[in-house]
């Protein structure tokens, strides 16, 4: 009878090779749990060999040690195919913004020392109405800082507002000052307006249809009076002394005089002509008398004595 110690011995030395198939014993032949049957078969029983002892690694070398670390697999699975990513639709590119014009040399000179004149864009109007480097002229800024308003503000071309500047600084600011007072307005009667000359259909382009034209109706004072240019009982120096200093500022001056359209207003402009012709047409008018004189009676002579024709009495 086989002992246990020999079947486990056994065990051991059963090749790797026979490891992997089960073994068969007799299990009822071996422990006469049943009497033995020559002729019966023998059941089969597969039973699992223990595994092998592992033998110790060898110590990692130092090319093994100095290696990284290599990132856990991932996990076994199905793996989801990646989605494609939707095309955004391209933004259309904004165009680049155009480079701001150039400063003109008159616009580089009117700066806000001289004058509130901010530009405006070009104006470009049916029959040849408007023009370029406009410029709307809020206030003119005096030697001593004193802003001199223009009501309303006028649009103007710069070459027309810079000569305005001039004349109001150089001409009537010091005017007014000599006769003890200090100019704080100047009223303006008409600038831009796109329309024939003296507002007559059909009649050539006026120079306000060109944005080269002001009327000037008065002077307002600091001290809140106004001085109109056509009151002809505004002292006559003063009138004859703006005459003669716009008269020798702009190239058309026209006034009271010049055509019943400018009897209650002064224009002045800056009309290119041939020969650098210039027209300056103001009359200086003499100031009212307070008092109508009286005109002569003229007496008839005596009426002669009226008669009377008389009746008898009793015819």
């Amino acid at each position: 009878m086989v002992t246990a110690a020999a079947l486990w011995l056994g065990m051991q030395a059963v090749p790797a090779e026979a490891a992997r198939r089960p073994v068969v014993f007799p299990w009822d032949d071996l422990f006469g749990t049943r009497p033995h049957r020559p002729h019966a078969t023998a059941r089969r029983v597969a039973v699992p060999l223990p595994k092998p002892r592992p033998a110790e690694a060898p110590a990692a070398t130092d090319a093994e040690q100095a290696a990284p670390e290599t990132s856990p697999a991932p996990p076994a699975g199905p793996v989801e195919a990646a989605k494609p990513t939707e095309a955004k639709p391209t933004e259309a590119a904004e165009p680049p913004a155009a480079p701001a014009p150039a400063l003109s040399a008159c616009r580089q000179a009117l700066t806000e020392e001289i004058a509130i004149a901010p530009s405006i864009p070009d104006i470009h109007g049916a029959g040849g109405c408007g023009g370029e480097d406009l410029v709307r002229l809020e206030a003119i800024v005096l030697p001593d800082k004193h802003k001199v308003a223009v009501t309303p503000a006028a649009i103007l071309r710069c070459k027309m507002a810079t000569a305005i500047v001039d004349w109001v600084r150089s001409d009537i600011a010091p005017l007014m000052q000599r006769l003890g007072s200090t100019i704080s307005g100047l009223d303006n009667f008409d600038s831009f307006e796109c329309r024939g000359r003296n507002r007559v259909a059909g009649a050539p382009l006026s120079e306000h249809g060109r944005a080269n034209a002001l009327d000037v109706r008065a002077f307002k004072l600091a001290s809140g009076k106004s001085i109109s240019l056509t009151d002809r009982n505004v002292p006559r120096p003063l009138r004859e002394t703006v005459l003669h200093s716009v008269c020798a500022r702009f190239t058309t001056v026209l006034g009271p005089g010049s055509d019943w359209y400018h009897e209650d207003h002064i224009h002045l402009d800056l009309m290119e002509r041939r020969n650098n012709y210039r027209i300056c047409q103001w009359n200086i008018y003499d100031p009212l008398p307070q008092v109508a004189p009286l005109l002569p009676a003229e007496r008839p002579e005596e009426a002669p004595p009226r008669e009377v024709a008389t009746k008898g009495k009793g015819e």
